[in-house]
């Protein structure tokens, strides 16, 4: 097979450079608590925001709605942030 520039191409090429590494989240399971380990994992997921990004790729959001839910977010942060500093009396 070859491709547009005219050089023989090696479909196995991929496979000659050694070992794979998948690159992904670890957890280390101690004294076959994997109760831990697990609790640890979810955390580890949740830090990382892979389940937030596969919600949101599950049906397309209109981008008025994502700026709207922006809005509300920022408002939501920003009315935190007022609590916070009136409750510590700045």
């Amino acid at each position: 097979m070859k491709n547009r520039n005219n050089k023989s191409y090696d479909s196995n090429k991929d496979f000659k450079k050694g070992p794979v590494f998948v690159k992904g989240l670890k957890v280390e399971v101690r004294n076959d608590n994997v109760n831990d380990a697990l609790r640890k994992f979810k955390k580890k997921v949740q830090e990382d925001g892979k389940l937030q990004e596969v919600k949101e790729r599950e049906e397309y959001t209109k981008p008025s709605v994502a700026r709207a839910r922006a809005k509300a977010a920022a408002r939501s942060r920003w009315m935190k942030k007022l609590a916070k500093d009136k409750e510590s009396g700045i």
